[in-house]
């Protein structure tokens, strides 16, 4: 494979190392590429959650096939750089008590729950669970989500939490990212997201329910109107069941009547993969609704495939 960097070390990806910055750099300002603002067709990289705890196998959440998804991105990127306008990437940063940690509920025994178990609401009418912080919106909570965003609370693994290892974006990644930014003179755009304790947060643009107190607590119109710039929006990341579909769906929803803004959108799907689940074929219901938006104009594209 050719246009891959010296300092790029295929077998690293996945694991946990002190990303190699100067190398970056210097590799990415020696490659020789025409500064972003020159280009004449922009082309994002839009990446979800690219994170240590989703994609390394010993990850709190790690996401299976999520290590070979990361190879074909990075790699991806390398060969594509120079056409490539922006880098940008979501994290999702979250404290030690959230509404989906098992810290924040307890059952009639005041035991907490384990993680992956889905808290109901008519469980929670029944005292089956019980909220230990933000009773009364807590109890609100799993009602508005099971009819507003169509879905069952589910408690997760502590994951991403701010100021630990799996927080940060995967280092094989982030080299790629500042190899890009040293190649194309332009600063990646990084977007914090989930540190709202009362809701969950998959898609990258709005939490499942709205906290509009909070400033990250309703739709972030601001991405969505800089995503509409761009003549090429290409997705990737972690995980195609949860974050990816979530931002997927935010992005469809805004901009349901301009078919023009979907028919820019390229979904990497084989760099991306589904939440492994022990009840749940959460893969099989990413699929359908990827197939419903393709319908609709998005297009699934491989990394292997040209640009375009």
């Amino acid at each position: 494979m050719t246009n891959l960097p010296d300092f790029y070390r295929p077998e690293q990806v996945g694991t946990l190392f002190a990303p190699q910055m100067p190398a970056a750099i210097a590799s990415g300002q020696a490659a020789g590429w025409a500064p972003a603002t020159e280009d004449t067709r922009r082309i994002i990289l839009l990446l979800v959650d690219p994170q240590v705890d989703f994609i390394h196998q010993d990850g709190a959440l790690s996401v299976p096939g999520a290590v070979d998804d990361t190879r074909r991105t990075v790699e991806w990127l390398y060969r594509h750089g120079a056409a490539v306008t922006t880098v940008a990437s979501s994290l999702d940063s979250h404290y030690p008590v959230q509404i989906f940690s098992p810290t924040w509920w307890v059952d009639a025994q005041g035991h907490p729950p384990v993680p992956f178990t889905q808290i109901t609401a008519a469980e929670v009418e029944a005292g089956r669970w019980r909220p230990v912080y933000e009773t009364d919106w807590s109890v609100q909570y799993v009602h508005r989500l099971e009819e507003q965003a169509k879905k069952v609370l589910m408690i997760w693994p502590f994951h991403t939490l701010i100021g630990t290892p799996g927080h940060a974006i995967t280092p094989s990644l982030y080299e790629a990212i500042a190899y890009h930014a040293a190649a194309r003179q332009v600063q990646p755009i990084f977007e914090i997201k989930g540190t709202i304790p009362k809701t969950e947060h998959y898609s990258l643009l709005e939490p499942e329910v709205k906290v509009p107190d909070h400033p990250q607590g309703s739709l972030n119109t601001a991405f969505l109107d800089m995503i509409a710039g761009y003549d090429l929006v290409y997705i990737a990341g972690q995980a195609k069941s949860h974050c990816v579909l979530e931002t997927l769906t935010s992005m469809v929803n805004h901009f349901s009547d301009q078919p023009e803004q979907m028919a820019k959108w390229r979904v990497l799907v084989d760099c991306m993969s589904s939440v492994a689940h022990p009840e749940v074929d959460f893969d099989a219901i990413a699929n359908q609704t990827l197939a419903e938006y393709a319908e609709r104009g998005l297009k699934l594209v491989h990394s292997t495939d040209p640009l375009g």
